[in-house]
């Protein structure tokens, strides 16, 4: 009797353990079928176009940030940097983080915005639309938003997934965007797609009074690779097309997460180790072609890191910082100045980074 129990409960267990893999292989079989990319080339509407052209040697200042999704107030760790979290604290912590940053925007008056991660409708922030508080704080910027990625429900961490990500680049100018596009980047074709999601960067035309026109192109390229070969063709791909933009004439402004350590050696400049951080590998300056310039962002009197990792709360001089963020330049533009801001990540994994700049009358 006890042998024929014993076989039932085995008998059951085995068959919970059935159903569950039959759920899972369902799962994984829909996210494949559902995952699709976003074309590339798509044409983007832009948003309160108007008149305001450029001119040339005149001072221009623009800010590159990411903005975490409205996630990452100086205490919150992510779970794909070793963290817990994989939502905000709270829908009041998206709109604190998201107005807190806002606020420096507002305070810093740059002529450009280039903003990251912009969530519009995602299960890790809420289902807030970020891009409308931005809008609401900058009323009359002319704007275009890429959607950067717009994934399936992820089913993990499974004690609170991380859902549907829609997430995207916002442009913003004081001069009149004429047109935009986004351009969709090469990513992992194998079970790393789920994971990096969709990838692209856009490029704003913003006319300038001498007949020419600036090329303002917002990207945030891949950080959850296998490998660095991905990586290397996404740049690849940005940089040969503004290589050509930039031999018609036209004025190169490129900005935004590269995801790649633009110093170099920021574990050694900024005192702790990036051994353990894979992901933050040196930039391959050799892929920048001639005409384009790297701008690295970098005081050695008071160093200011872009970027913080998320595996601890942020602690200066524990957590691993590196500067990721930054701009390449065309050189028929004179960049003036330089520097990270330092926000001490109160409100974002990423301090902003402004550059000051001149069109050159050539």
């Amino acid at each position: 009797m006890k042998k024929k129990k014993n076989h039932r409960v085995l008998k059951m267990i085995l068959s919970i353990l059935a159903v569950l893999l039959i759920v899972v292989i369902a799962y994984v079989a829909c996210v494949f079928i559902a995952y699709s990319r976003i074309p590339d080339g798509q044409v983007l509407d832009v948003r309160n176009g108007n008149d305001n052209t450029l001119n040339t040697e005149q001072e221009y200042s623009i800010m590159t940030w990411n903005l975490g999704f409205g996630a990452y107030s100086d205490d919150y760790t992510f779970f794909m940097d070793g963290g817990t979290e994989s939502w905000a604290f709270s829908p009041d912590a998206v709109r604190e983080n998201i107005g807190g940053a806002t606020a420096r925007l507002l305070t810093e008056n740059p002529d450009f915005m280039l903003l990251q991660e912009i969530d519009y409708d995602a299960t890790r922030s809420y289902h807030i639309d970020e891009r409308e508080l931005i809008y609401n704080a900058f009323p009359n910027a002319s704007s275009v938003f890429a959607v950067n990625y717009d994934s399936p429900f992820l089913f993990y961490p499974i004690t609170q997934p991380h859902g549907t990500s829609r997430a995207g680049l916002l442009s913003l100018s004081n001069a009149g965007i004429s047109s935009a596009i986004r351009r969709s980047l090469p990513i992992e074709e194998s079970f790393m797609k789920l994971v990096d999601l969709d990838r692209c960067y856009s490029i704003a035309r913003i006319p300038v009074a001498n007949g020419k026109v600036l090329c303002l192109c917002n990207l945030h390229l891949s950080a959850y690779t296998s490998d660095g070969t991905i990586a290397t063709e996404q740049l690849k791909m940005l940089t040969t097309e503004l290589q050509k933009e930039y031999e018609q004439g036209n004025y190169i402004v490129a900005g935004g997460d590269f995801n790649k350590d633009l110093l170099g050696n920021s574990g050694e400049r900024f005192g702790v180790s990036g051994e353990a951080y894979t992901w933050a590998q040196p930039i391959d300056e050799s892929l920048i072609p001639e005409g384009i310039s790297l701008i690295k962002a970098f005081d050695e009197e008071n160093p200011v890191p872009s970027c913080r990792n998320c595996d601890i709360p942020y602690i200066k001089g524990e957590t691993f910082v590196v500067t990721v963020d930054g701009f390449l330049v065309s050189d028929n533009i004179e960049v003036l100045n330089a520097e990270v801001l330092d926000e001490g990540f109160a409100h974002t994994d990423h301090n902003p980074v402004k550059m000051i700049f001149k069109l050159k009358n050539e």
